[in-house]
């Protein structure tokens, strides 16, 4: 569920503007300084631009100027979205465009997203500006989450610019920064939702060929909308249970955020939970709970559900309800496909799996054992030592100790990570630390040790 990163030649695209409409473009703001904090070379290599300076990485993705044979301007992307599900047309890139496309590694039709790059039509009255915090933070979720088998966008530049921002819900002045991001696509459902809205079917059907042939590289068929959608269930459902089984909570999925990809992408109040809590939340704003931990694939499913209602007019309504209603199944299947995999056990029988997970869920919950925890004992044979071993010796625990009996372990200890004595964990608190480093000392060695450790895990997982 990891995928590798190989070496690949620069191979410029723009094909986001056969989209006629998408987007405007814009020129990026002029900062101050350009101190590089953050590049990401071993995605950078996928695309060919693992090879730039120092000196060149700034000059793209801090000054923006363009990469040869790719876009000529950035584009900002118009979309509308539900936010807390209610709609808001008012929306699109406020401080950040796209910037460039290429190929990956594998033929990938890829984009270079901004954070931070400056105001756009859509800016509002926001400054378009990022925090140096908010890069640092969505690095940390980046890597953490792509350790963990969810299909993510990657972190691939952070510069800081030498600006004081004022901020309502942190202290300010604080540090400035734009941040890059490597995603396959920055086309979401608000796009679609937009489109729709305005009564623009050319708009909608040119999206929908643009998914369907850029982004899942498939042929249209006899009815191309409910193609898509059906595509768009099936990497949703696994994206939804890939955040349950990280334990991560995104915090704000709108459908301006959700990737036709079904990629993860604009991290801002994330967590992950400590321990199994369906009602953990990440945004401080969500009074309600509707983006809680357990309610994630809830949210996605409607967010999904917004797409085919957009989709209405491409298609007759039966054939976009029936590529709905398989969220549910295809939710459960990822689930159990996901636990097995973290566990580093194999999948079997639909309802032996089921009940496993099941019961693992149960016993977390009743037993308070945090997520991490579990996993890194049960996976990694630390349950040789005794002082591991007791934590599961509860009667909680019986009804789990008896569902794993007949699952191998093939992955046990193969790797140092498994040796260690603590998980690799993500909590706010650890977050925090490592920005009070930064803010404070100028002290980057937290981050860097964190990626390190990070970096061990993914390795071990990569081992499945």
């Amino acid at each position: 569920m990891i995928l590798s990163p190989q070496p690949a030649k620069f191979t410029p695209a723009r094909e986001i503007l056969d989209v006629t409409g998408i987007g405007d473009p814009v020129a990026p703001a002029s900062f101050p300084h350009h101190i590089l904090r953050y590049r990401n070379d071993r995605w950078a290599q996928s695309i060919g631009l693992a090879g730039l300076s120092d000196t060149e990485w700034i000059d793209h993705f801090g000054r923006f100027a363009s990469l040869e044979g790719s876009l000529e301007k950035p584009l900002a992307l118009r979309y509308h979205g539900h936010q807390f599900r209610v709609y808001n047309p008012d929306i699109g890139d406020g401080r950040g465009f796209l910037f460039a496309q290429m190929r990956d590694h594998l033929g990938r039709l890829m984009d270079l997203g901004t954070k931070g790059s400056g105001q756009t039509p859509y800016s509002r009255f926001g400054d378009g500006r990022l925090t140096l915090k908010g890069g640092v933070r969505e690095i940390l979720a980046t890597e953490m989450l792509e350790a963990l088998g969810v299909h993510t966008s990657k972190t691939f530049s952070l510069i800081e610019t030498g600006e004081a921002l004022e901020r309502n819900d942190e202290p300010s002045p604080t540090r400035g920064a734009v941040l890059v991001r490597l995603s396959h696509s920055h086309i979401r459902i608000g796009s679609f939702q937009r489109a729709a809205a305005l009564q623009d079917e050319a708009l909608l059907e040119a999206l929908t060929d643009y998914a369907l042939t850029k982004l899942y590289n498939t042929t249209p068929g006899d009815n191309p909308a409910a193609q898509l959608l059906g595509l768009v269930v099936e990497r949703t459902a696994d994206l939804a249970a890939s955040y349950m089984i990280a334990g991560f909570v995104h915090g704000v999925l709108n459908s301006d955020n959700i990737n036709v990809t079904g990629e993860s992408f604009d991290y801002g109040p994330w967590r992950f939970t400590p321990l199994w809590e369906p009602g953990f939340t990440a945004a401080y704003f969500d009074h309600q709970g509707l983006y809680a931990f357990a309610r994630q694939a809830e949210a996605i499913h409607w967010d999904v559900a917004q797409l085919a209602l957009s989709l209405r007019t491409l298609s007759e309504t039966e054939p976009l309800v029936e590529a709905l209603n398989l969220f549910p199944d295809l939710y459960a299947a990822a689930m159990r496909r996901r636990f097995c995999w973290r566990l580093g056990v194999a999948e079997r029988d639909i309802n032996v799996t089921s009940a496993l997970t099941e019961s693992a869920v149960r016993a977390m919950m009743e037993s308070k054992t945090p997520v991490d925890r579990f996993f890194f004992d049960w996976r990694g044979g630390t349950l040789r030592n005794p002082e591991a071993a007791g934590r599961y010796a509860g009667p909680e625990w019986a009804e789990f100790r008896q569902q794993i009996a007949p699952f191998a372990n093939p992955a046990a200890a193969r790797h140092p990570y498994w040796q260690g004595n603590a998980p690799c964990s993500m909590h706010i608190d650890e977050v925090e630390a490592i920005w009070a480093a930064i803010d404070g000392r100028d002290d980057w060695s937290p981050l860097d040790a964190k990626i390190a450790e990070i970096n061990m895990l993914r390795e071990a997982m990569s081992q499945a």
